[in-house]
């Protein structure tokens, strides 16, 4: 059973990668949940790290609350609840494929894992033209005016290191681009040449 409790002032300092933290909670023995003021995680104790899937250890026993947590829940479900337990399950296909992969022998297929999903999308698309940055068009009513790179790639923050070509797509097909990136078909989408909506043509993806 889970019990949670503040740390008090005169306690020595709870010192996370996060912060000093401000609560606790106990899942287990050698199961912890601290949070901080702006984030928070799980400690796990040598014990419960040395009994953990090699694929699924995190440096120092902390795993962030994000989608490490994920790893603390899997490797431990009689710690957690019936929801929890199916919501570390999803986290791990999603976002640690690898590790999720490693510790249960099965391959994830298409549509199974959001991360293999992106990675299979740029593999695909390494050498096309891929929009990192979009503007609806001040110049070209019902359009939408692209910045894109080979392979979506956006180079080194700061740089100027990669070619940028800047294209115009209407509204209603940019508007049904996947959520991994817009692919320009250069047979179909016109280059833009001319004034820039942009305020400036730094790209963000």
């Amino acid at each position: 059973m889970q019990r949670e409790r503040m740390i008090f002032p005169n306690e020595r300092p709870v010192r996370t990668p996060w912060g000093i933290a401000d609560y606790a909670r106990e899942y287990a023995e050698g199961i912890v949940f601290y949070g901080t003021p702006s984030h928070g995680g799980f400690k796990l104790s040598a014990e419960r790290l040395a009994r953990m899937h090699p694929a699924l250890r995190e440096k120092g026993g902390w795993f962030e609350e994000d989608c490490a947590w994920a790893k603390v829940a899997f490797a431990f479900p009689e710690c957690f609840a019936d929801e929890q337990r199916e919501a570390a399950i999803r986290t791990l296909k999603d976002w640690c494929p690898d590790e999720y992969e490693a510790v249960t022998g099965e391959t994830l297929a298409p549509g199974d894992s959001y991360i293999k999903d992106q990675r299979l999308f740029h593999e695909c698309h390494a050498h096309d033209w891929v929009v990192i940055s979009a503007s609806r068009s001040d110049q070209h009513s019902g359009m939408v005016e692209c910045i894109a790179t080979l392979g979506g790639k956006c180079g080194e923050w700061g740089k100027s290191d990669r070619e940028k070509r800047r294209y115009l797509v209407s509204d209603a097909e940019y508007d049904r681009r996947s959520k991994f990136g817009f692919v320009i078909d250069p047979d179909r989408h016109a280059l833009c040449d001319g004034t820039s909506s942009f305020l400036s043509e730094r790209a963000a993806s």
